[in-house]
């Protein structure tokens, strides 16, 4: 029996075999690794850039933005260099360090959209209290509780899991390091206490879902309400691309985590990955910016002025 201290290095699952799929595989992520620090690079210039959009609002989108291009280039690059480079390899070390900063970030954002439908239901339903309840240091505080909390959360997954004996094998299938598969490494009933931190965290995960889906429950109560057709427009132009993040979000890594084993090999498993690490940090710009009129002319200014200093 060998333990974890004995693993040197993992192998990563591999997205193909031959060479000509591995490029296509190299060439298709990084065209989204390239579209997600665009878009969401974009968007963080935008907010920063522009005073007119230094409200709650884009705050907790300058944070998401954040949170998506770390989360996408935790795991992207590293799946780029092995499919360009033919080998499967990542050391013990960078594992975990895949392990803490996804586990990290992907809490951190969820965290985030939870305070992010707050907003949208103190905007809608307690407009005249909007000022008091979500004044800069509220706003600050809650972004760095979302943060925090996600750097919690990870610190005690990471330890936790790398503290298991491994003994099964250093194969782990998939394309990055996550919880799950290093698990399936395990040699020992210790993974259990692993197991219950997560069912735990789940349980959170479950009642922050509760928490957006009970504020929208209340905020399209008060925009139906609403007499002008204008308003709805505005109301419903502000909600719905959170309510689409926070679907894609929920829905991919709920079908990751839960779906029945009968359905579990590594083809169908790598593209669920796909579905909830790497297209919605690429997706959420796209998103956010589709029907933000806003957004869209600090865009429109800032490519001018870039256009401008150019000539």
């Amino acid at each position: 029996m060998s333990n974890s201290s004995s693993f040197n290095k993992f192998l990563l699952l591999a997205f193909a075999e031959t060479r000509e799929l591995q490029l296509l595989h190299f060439s298709l992520f990084l065209g989204i690794y390239l579209a997600a620090l665009l878009g969401n690079g974009l968007i963080i210039t935008a907010v920063a850039c522009d005073h007119h959009l230094h409200t709650p609002m884009y705050f907790f989108l300058l944070n998401l933005s954040l949170l998506d291009l770390a989360s996408i280039s935790t795991i992207v690059p590293k799946s780029m260099a092995n499919s360009l480079w033919d080998t499967r390899d990542i050391s013990y070390s960078g594992c975990a360090t895949q392990v803490f900063f996804l586990f990290f970030l992907c809490s951190a954002e969820f965290s985030l959209l939870t305070v992010m439908a707050y907003d949208r239901y103190v905007a809608i339903c307690r407009p005249l209290h909007y000022g008091t309840l979500m004044g800069s240091r509220a706003c600050v505080k809650m972004a760095a509780a979302a943060w925090a909390s996600g750097f919690l959360y990870a610190a005690l997954h990471t330890a936790n899991t790398f503290s298991i004996p491994l003994c099964q094998d250093n194969t782990v299938d998939q394309f990055f390091c996550e919880i799950p598969q290093i698990l399936k490494l395990s040699c020992s009933d210790s993974y259990l206490r692993e197991v219950g931190l997560l069912v735990v965290s789940g349980c959170l995960v479950f009642g922050c879902f509760i928490f957006i889906v009970v504020s929208y429950m209340q905020i399209f109560t008060v925009v139906l309400r609403i007499p002008s057709e204008q308003g709805r427009h505005k109301a419903f132009s502000m909600c719905l691309p959170h309510l689409a993040v926070v679907s894609l979000f929920v829905s991919t890594g709920t079908f990751a985590y839960l779906k029945p084993p009968s359905i579990s090999s590594p083809s169908p498993d790598l593209m669920v990955a796909v579905l909830y690490s790497v297209v919605p940090p690429a997706l959420n710009p796209l998103i956010y910016s589709m029907r933000n009129k806003e957004l869209k002319e600090a865009l429109r200014k800032m490519i001018q002025l870039v256009q401008c200093q150019h000539q």
